[in-house]
C-alpha cells in the first residue's frame, strides 16, 4: 500500500499545498463552525442573520466562515433584489459536500446517539414498501458496485501526486 510521506514538520498554512485530497479540503472545512454553516445552508438558511440566529456565534466568526466558503466557491453571495442585504447560496461545489455531511450524520447516529437518531433524513419521493427510506451514505467500488470498508481499499499513487518520491510503499 502506498502512503504519503510528509515533511517532518508541516505548518497549518502549508497543508493546502500537500498533494492529498483529504488534507486539502480539511484546510477549508476542518472546523466545526464551517460544517455547521453548511448544515444550515442545506436546511435552507440563506441570510447572515439566519445563520447567526441558528448558530449563536459571534458576527466576526460567522463572517469569517462565510467568506471562506465564498472564497472557495462553496457558497456564492447573491444580492436580494430591492433589498440592502444579500443571501448565501450553495454552488454545485457546495452541493457536492452533501454526502460528506450525511456520512458524518451516519457516523454520529451509529456512535453518538444512544437513544436513536435525533433527526431522520427521509427520501421525500420514495415509494418503498415500508414508507419513505432514509438517506444513507454508501462507499462502493465505481467499477463493480461492491460495498466497501477501509479493509478493502488500497490507496495507490494517482496522477495528482506529482513526484514519485512523495509516496512510499508500506
Amino acid at each position: 500500500m502506498a502512503v504519503l510521506v510528509y515533511p517532518p514538520r508541516v505548518r497549518y498554512e502549508e497543508l493546502s499545498d500537500l498533494p492529498c485530497s483529504i488534507t486539502r479540503p480539511l484546510v477549508v472545512l476542518g472546523d466545526r463552525w464551517t460544517l455547521l454553516v453548511l448544515k444550515f445552508a442545506f436546511a435552507g438558511v440563506r441570510r447572515f442573520n439566519g445563520f447567526r440566529d441558528a448558530l449563536e456565534i459571534s458576527r466576526s466568526r460567522l463572517q469569517d466562515r462565510l467568506d471562506r466558503l465564498v472564497e472557495h466557491g462553496i457558497l456564492v453571495r447573491v444580492p436580494v433584489e430591492g433589498a440592502r442585504h444579500h443571501e448565501y447560496r450553495l454552488t454545485q461545489k457546495g452541493h457536492d459536500l452533501y454526502p460528506v455531511l450525511m456520512a458524518i450524520k451516519d457516523w454520529g447516529d451509529a456512535h453518538m446517539a444512544p437513544d436513536g437518531p435525533p433527526v431522520r433524513y427521509r427520501h421525500r419521493d420514495c415509494g418503498g414498501p415500508d414508507g419513505p427510506g432514509e438517506a444513507r451514505v454508501r462507499l462502493a467500488c465505481d467499477a463493480c458496485g461492491a460495498s466497501l470498508t477501509a479493509r478493502e481499499v488500497s490507496p495507490v499513487p494517482g496522477p495528482g501526486l506529482g513526484s514519485p518520491s512523495r509516496a512510499a510503499a508500506d
